[in-house]
């Protein structure tokens, strides 16, 4: 369990400034990149007790993290 965010700047070091032209240009890519901040931090404050979650709940914000984070790098290519 890792009690790290993961930003998108940390998940895709090498794509930061794509990354900001693309929020800048393409709002489908925006609402992405809202929902992964979003679920992002959900995630970490249930890792860190903040916001105790259930482990099946856990899980599933994961795999849904990760697959905006896909879609995401779809847009990265």
């Amino acid at each position: 369990m890792s009690h790290t965010p993961h930003d998108l700047a940390e998940e895709f070091p090498q794509h930061a400034a794509r990354i900001q032209a693309l929020k800048a240009d393409n709002a489908h890519f925006t609402k992405l990149c809202d929902q992964h901040h979003r679920i992002n931090r959900e995630i970490h404050r249930g890792e860190t007790n903040v916001e105790p979650m259930g482990d099946v709940h856990l899980e599933d914000l994961k795999k849904e993290r990760l697959a905006l984070l896909d879609e995401i790098a779809t847009f990265l290519k």
